[in-house]
């Protein structure tokens, strides 16, 4: 019997370096981050960045997501 698929939603906070380029992070995945020239090129090596790290993970914890977000505003 075929394994169903499922998508899950990945959030990358994109910075600008100060040398030229990007680089990113995934914040519901520790230590994982990537760089790229371009934004475009950053989210594609984010995609395969964090492919490589659920592949090294045995069973993803579903706890340690992030569920929810929610927006904040202070006055």
């Amino acid at each position: 019997m075929p394994r169903e698929s499922f998508m899950m939603k990945y959030f990358v906070l994109i910075h600008v370096d100060e040398q030229g380029g990007y680089w990113g992070e995934c914040p519901e995945l520790p230590g994982c981050f990537s760089q790229g020239e371009t934004a475009n090129e950053l989210m594609s090596n984010m995609k395969e960045a964090i492919e490589l790290y659920l592949e090294g993970e045995e069973q993803p914890a579903e706890s340690d997501r992030i569920s929810e977000v929610r927006e904040l505003v202070l006055s």
